[in-house]
């Protein structure tokens, strides 16, 4: 069945921070996305991807990394290409991890970050973090594919405190809008 609503697509998650004080440990943020099956959206996630990895069919991928914050502009970038993603899976869930070697670090703790995401040219979201300055990871974006197929996005900017192994495996148990 063809729809005449337009569909998202192809999706780049963008990250940005400013490295760290001299002589203090490097600031690392990372990108992560997990991906849900349509039948259990809300269980554990099907695959992660991170650095160091990719999905398993190529629809999601790392395309830069920093361990630093490095850089002009945007130090990460992940792209999501929805349009290819297998109809077995129906919840895509981004999120932002801080890296916690060198003791216990927050967004408040992290000049001038933010987060990027957009489709083409058209802006979805943008955020700086304020809003979850204590957290060490958030949830910043969620794609679900509604009845028709349709992926649909969902704004979202909840805040975590724990390690990032942990938060992979919290951050899709929320539904939108809690």
């Amino acid at each position: 069945m063809s729809t005449p609503n337009k569909d998202i697509e192809k999706v780049e998650v963008r990250l940005k921070w400013d490295p760290s004080d001299s002589g203090e440990p490097a600031n690392d943020l990372d990108i992560i996305a997990a991906t849900y099956a349509a039948e259990e959206p809300y269980g554990s996630p099907s695959y992660l991807v991170h650095f160091d990895s990719r999905s398993p069919d190529g629809t999601i991928t790392l395309n830069r990394d920093s361990r630093t914050g490095q850089g002009l502009g945007f130090d990460e970038a992940m792209t999501l290409e929805l349009d290819r993603l297998a109809t077995t899976y129906g919840r895509v869930v981004v999120g932002i991890a801080i890296q916690q070697r060198n003791g216990h670090k927050t967004f408040g703790d992290i000049q001038r970050t933010g987060v990027h995401i957009r489709e083409g040219y058209t802006t979805l979201s943008e955020n700086d973090f304020s809003g979850v300055s204590s957290a060490t990871a958030a949830v910043v974006a969620e794609f679900i594919r509604d009845g028709s197929g349709v992926w649909v996005f969902h704004a979202a900017v909840r805040g975590f405190d724990g390690d990032p192994d942990s938060f992979t495996m919290e951050m899709g148990n929320r539904t939108p809008g809690t």
